[in-house]
């Protein structure tokens, strides 16, 4: 096979021991200097970011390597929220073990499809398996007639309208409209002590850890780099003896996987899941952050998601009635200017700053050495 280019990174042009010092310098500055300065309530914002941030790593992974445009992926972060939902909700559970919304709703029996998630073990699990084997029977149906571009883009969207119309038509079973709501502890551990508000944080921000090692190992890797090659000659790769259909079913699966992880994470810190998460609305924003950020880079697609829910955030703030209007000019504004993402802009700013320091030293080596007599 013929050798595939590796986009570089952000920073791509250090040297591994220099990456490695500032992946640390930036964990040290999620870990230990957010916690210190932050409020409570910021501490808890950022943590929702984080959240996203792992959602815009498996759309990078998938969109960005693979070529896949997953604007569905509202449909596996739902999928890890509501299997951790369910089981934060059977917890807090009063009389007769039945959540609040089901006693509001007369459910008088826990229904059979509950029972499993009061286990924790099968509904953390379940947050991230469930997902990726939802994305690898798609996928397998998907991929192997050959769907993509477009058509796959407008799939998934249907696929998640049905989910969020899915989850609202059943009251009883998923809390309807509005969702699992008031969750107030994590695994018997108080949400509304700042201490456990604290630790929740920094778990999310270890688990971003990974799941960003875990991307940059596989895209860094042989397989990482078919992927690639499917992305960009598909029916090459097929004549090579390679099959694309499976190369694109993991890194969607694994995608998928990464959904469900945020979600599951998402719950404990916001204290809700709904239908409004998890549709078509909420799916393509997921893909702004990474256009946003980058395709292509991974680091971009953290950055872009930090960026966009924290502009979105402070937007909102400031400008109660009309930041959405703002969102939209920032989206425009670096869509114009920068059309391959904040990564881009780094990208180029730092070739021209290494041109403008190489340039003097071969201006000198081309002049002729002057002769003394």
């Amino acid at each position: 096979m013929t050798s595939i280019a590796m986009p570089k990174l952000l920073g791509g042009g250090l040297t591994p021991w220099k990456r490695r010092a500032v992946f640390l310098a930036v964990g040290l500055v999620f870990l230990v200097v957010m916690p210190a300065a932050l409020s409570g309530f910021r501490l808890a914002l950022l943590g929702k970011y984080l959240c996203f941030a792992i959602i815009a790593i498996g759309i990078d992974l998938a969109w960005g390597y693979g070529g896949m445009l997953t604007i569905g992926q509202g449909l596996f972060f739902g999928l890890g929220g509501y299997c951790m939902g369910m089981l934060l909700k059977l917890q807090e559970a009063g009389p007769g073990n039945l959540p609040d919304f089901m006693v509001w709703s007369g459910v008088e029996t826990l229904p059979g499809l509950w029972k499993p998630f009061a286990s924790p073990g099968f509904a953390l699990a379940g947050a991230v398996v469930i997902p990726m084997v939802v994305a690898a029977l798609l996928g397998a149906l998907i991929f192997r007639r050959r769907v993509r571009g477009a058509y796959f883009a407008i799939l998934m969207q249907a696929l998640c309208a049905a989910f969020a119309i899915l989850l609202i038509g059943q009251q009883g079973i998923t809390g309807g409209t509005n969702g699992l709501t008031n969750v107030t502890s994590f695994m018997g551990y108080d949400l509304n002590d700042p201490v456990n508000q604290r630790s929740l944080y920094i778990l999310i921000a270890v688990c971003l850890g990974v799941v960003y090692l875990l991307a940059r190992q596989i895209v860094e890797s042989r397989y990482g780099r078919v992927l690639m090659a499917v992305r960009d000659r598909e029916d090459r790769v097929r004549f090579l003896g390679y099959n694309p259909t499976t190369i694109k079913i993991i890194a969607f699966a694994i995608s998928a996987g990464m959904a469900g992880l945020a979600g599951a994470l998402f719950v404990p810190v916001v204290g809700i899941i709904s239908p409004a998460m998890v549709g078509i609305v909420p799916s393509i924003e997921m893909v702004i952050w990474v256009a946003l950020g980058g395709r292509g880079t991974l680091i971009g697609a953290v950055v872009g998601a930090l960026l966009v829910n924290y502009a979105k955030t402070a937007l909102s703030e400031a400008y109660p009635s009309g930041w959405l209007y703002f969102q939209g000019l920032l989206f425009v504004i670096v869509m114009a200017f920068a059309p391959k993402g904040v990564a881009g802009l780094w990208k180029m700013y730092n070739d021209r700053f290494r041109s403008s320091k190489t340039a003097p030293a071969a201006e000198s080596l081309a002049q002729p050495a002057e002769v003394t007599t």
